[in-house]
């Protein structure tokens, strides 16, 4: 096969320099259509036996209390936290933050305390209660709730304050010494 080179028309750097900035674009426009913010995200995976906490190891099912996951963009398989403390912590660091593609929590008004399967929804969606009497993997913890009325319910029987996600901070969630006061690690 004979290839002849066709001559390009010389372009000046000014025109170069654009064409050069269009297909970048293109080439960002691709990527971007890849993890679109429009898509509906990922479902959440369930608990299921053998499954750890990220962060400590923990097994999820030995413990009580809601329990968190994150799919981080660009990762097919959720990490998992054995406490709302711990998920919270993460989400409100930004320190230890990753982009974030969808954080899911239990919903403690369906799910059974001592032994929560299923009934995950979005973190940020959340309404929570604070202080409560309830323990969980770590000890003291947050209870989860989707609707504000089940955590003001769980208040009133349990004590604590609701707080929307939107209002939760750092200081909230400090992760230091839960592992020490845990006596079944």
């Amino acid at each position: 096969m004979n290839s002849t080179l066709v001559p390009l028309p010389s372009l000046t750097r000014r025109q170069g320099l654009a064409l050069g900035l269009l297909g970048l674009g293109g080439l960002v426009g691709g990527l971007s259509a890849c993890g679109r913010q429009d898509e509906a995200p990922p479902a959440p995976s369930d608990i299921v036996a053998g499954l750890s906490c990220d962060l400590d190891g923990m097994l999820l099912s030995d413990y009580p209390g809601p329990k968190g996951q994150i799919l981080y963009v660009g990762e097919s398989k959720p990490h998992w936290f054995c406490d709302t403390v711990e998920l919270i912590n993460v989400l409100l660091k930004p320190e230890q933050q990753r982009a974030v593609r969808i954080a899911y929590t239990q919903d403690m008004a369906q799910a059974d305390w001592e032994i929560p399967r299923g009934h995950w929804f979005d973190v940020r969606q959340g309404f929570y209660v604070l202080g409560s009497k309830r323990q969980g993997s770590m000890g003291p913890t947050i209870a989860s709730f989707k609707e504000q009325a089940a955590a003001q319910a769980f208040a009133q029987a349990f004590g604590g304050k609701v707080l929307a996600f939107a209002a939760l901070k750092p200081d909230m969630v400090d992760l230091s010494g839960g592992a020490q006061q845990d006596s079944r690690m």
